[in-house]
C-alpha cells in the first residue's frame, strides 16, 4: 500500500507493507499534518507517519484514533494517566509505531474514537489536536467564568480557543497571521486587549517571547497554561513569574479523567460546534500530494492552518 515517510530533508509517499500484528485495521479518510510532523524532519523516524488520523472500520464504521498503544498496566496507565505510560515515545503512532499518513492503518482496539452523529470522517482528523486542547483546559479546571487570552493562531491554538470557549469563558486571541486572526474570530475569539489582566494565559506558540508575552499578560495569582511544545527549550521570565504568583500548568497529549477521555469530549466537542472545523481546515490532498502538502502546511503566511491528506 503507499504511506508517507520521511526521506532526506522532506517526506515522499512510497510502497510499504500491508499492515500487520494485532489491531484493528482502519481505511483512512483523513490524516492532518502536526506542527512537530513538520519539525521531526530529520530526527531518524523510520515508521510511517501521521497521529492525526480517522478513517472506517472494515463494516463502515467511521472513528477518529486515539495515536496511542500504551501497555494499560503501569502505574501512569492504571490511573488513567496513559499519556505518561512507561512505554515511552514508542507508544506514539506516527512515531514509534506506523501512523496513518498511509491508506490503512492498524491500531488498537483501546485507541478507536466512535465519531459522534454529525463528525465527518474528513474532518475527524481534528479530533486528535482538539483532544490536546481539551485536555490541558481540564487540568486548568476552568469554569466559564474567566477571561482568557490564547498566544498562538496555529491549529493548537485555535482548539485552544475553541475548547476554552466551550466552557462559556470570554477568550481573546494573539496571532501572526490574517488567516489565522480570521479562524479565531469565527470560533468567537476576539482580539488581545492591551489594557486587560487575563485570568489564564494559555501558550500555543512555544517560543521565549511568548512565555514573556503570557506572564506580561496573566494577572497576579492567574494560570500559565502552556499547550505548546518547546524544541528549543524553554526560557521563563523567572522575576515576574514569581512576584505574580502565576501557577504554571503544563499539558501534554491527553488522557482520562474519571470515566471520561479527553479525545471523547473532544469528539464530541466537533460535533456540536461545526464551525471549528469550517474555520481550521484549510487545504486538503491526496495522500500522493503529500510533498506539496507539506510544503504549503509550512507555509503559515500563505494562510494554511491545518492541512489534511486525503488518502
Amino acid at each position: 500500500m503507499r504511506a508517507v515517510r520521511y526521506a532526506g530533508d522532506g517526506v515522499a509517499v512510497t510502497d510499504v507493507p500491508e499492515p500487520s500484528g494485532e489491531g484493528v485495521d482502519v481505511r483512512v479518510a483523513s490524516a492532518g499534518i502536526c506542527g512537530s510532523d513538520l519539525h521531526m524532519t530529520g530526527f531518524g523516524i523510520t515508521a510511517t507517519i501521521g497521529h492525526e488520523f480517522a478513517g472506517l472500520l472494515s463494516d463502515g464504521t467511521p472513528v477518529a484514533v486515539e495515536p496511542l498503544a500504551p501497555c494499560g498496566t503501569c502505574p501512569p496507565c492504571a490511573g488513567g494517566r496513559y499519556n505518561h505510560c512507561e512505554t515511552g515515545p514508542g507508544m506514539v503512532l506516527g512515531v514509534g509505531r506506523d501512523g496513518g499518513m498511509a491508506e490503512r492503518a492498524r491500531v488498537p482496539v483501546s485507541a478507536l474514537v466512535p465519531l459522534p452523529a454529525g463528525v465527518r470522517v474528513a474532518d475527524a482528523c481534528l479530533v486528535e489536536p482538539l483532544a490536546i486542547a481539551v485536555h490541558g483546559i481540564r487540568r486548568a479546571a476552568l469554569t466559564g467564568r474567566e477571561r482568557v487570552a490564547v498566544i498562538g493562531g496555529g491549529t493548537i491554538g485555535l482548539t485552544g480557543v475553541a475548547a476554552a470557549r466551550a466552557t462559556r469563558a470570554r477568550v481573546d486571541l494573539s496571532a501572526r497571521h490574517d488567516a489565522q486572526r480570521a479562524a479565531g474570530e469565527r470560533l468567537g475569539a476576539g482580539p488581545i486587549d492591551p489594557n486587560a489582566s487575563y485570568d489564564v494565559v494559555i501558550d500555543a506558540a512555544g517560543t521565549t517571547e511568548s512565555l514573556q508575552q503570557a506572564v506580561e499578560m496573566a494577572r497576579p495569582l492567574g494560570t500559565l497554561l502552556i499547550l505548546s511544545t518547546f524544541w528549543e527549550g524553554m526560557t521563563m521570565p523567572g522575576m515576574a513569574l514569581c512576584m505574580k504568583e502565576i501557577d504554571v500548568i503544563p499539558a501534554s497529549m491527553y488522557a482520562r479523567h474519571g470515566p471520561s477521555r479527553d479525545i471523547d469530549a473532544a469528539a464530541s466537542l466537533l460535533a456540536t460546534e461545526p464551525e471549528i472545523a469550517r474555520a481550521i481546515i484549510t487545504h486538503r490532498f491526496p495522500l500522493d500530494g503529500a510533498p506539496e502538502a507539506f510544503r504549503v502546511a509550512a507555509d503559515r503566511r500563505a494562510g494554511a492552518i491545518k492541512v489534511v491528506l486525503e488518502p
